[in-house]
Order: structure tokens, then sequence, then C-alpha cells
């Protein structure tokens, strides 16, 4: 049998204004194809916060779930660090 890999990210929170929902920038470095330069690349999703929890600037992991709404089929798993 296979396993599901159930995907997780980190990430800073960069908005908390919706209700019970957060929006999540995430990082990563990546090669150019043909230059060969390291360049930083930055994906932003959106996940779901029950518990209303994060702030903005705080980091947090976030771990892929069944879609929530049209837009949200992430959910915050733990709050790592809290903004300053």
């Amino acid at each position: 049998m296979s396993e599901k890999v159930i995907a997780t990210r980190e990430g800073i929170v960069l908005s908390d204004k919706m209700d019970k929902s957060v929006v999540v920038a995430v990082e990563r470095l990546t090669r150019h194809p043909l230059y060969g330069r390291v360049m930083r690349r930055t994906n932003q999703f959106k996940a779901h916060d029950e518990a209303n929890e994060c702030r903005e600037g705080d980091r947090v992991v976030i771990k892929h779930c069944r879609p929530i709404s049209k837009q949200k089929s992430w959910r915050v798993v733990e709050i790592l660090e809290r903004a300053k």
C-alpha cells in the first residue's frame, strides 16, 4: 500500500484580516534554468485558522487538507514564532 504524503510548508503570515483565515507567504529558492543564478520565489496560500490565533508577522506551519472554500485548502498546524 502506498502512504499518503501530506504536504507541509513553513511561512510568514501576511494578513489576518479575514475571519478564521490567514494569508501565508512561503518562500523557496530555485535555480534559473539558463543562467544558474539562485532566485527567491514566493507563493501565497490562504490557510484556515480556526481560533483566530495568528497575527501578522508570525512564522507558522501549514498543512494541505481538503478544500474548505474556493481558495482555501491549507490549515494552520502550529505557530513557530510570534511576531515581535
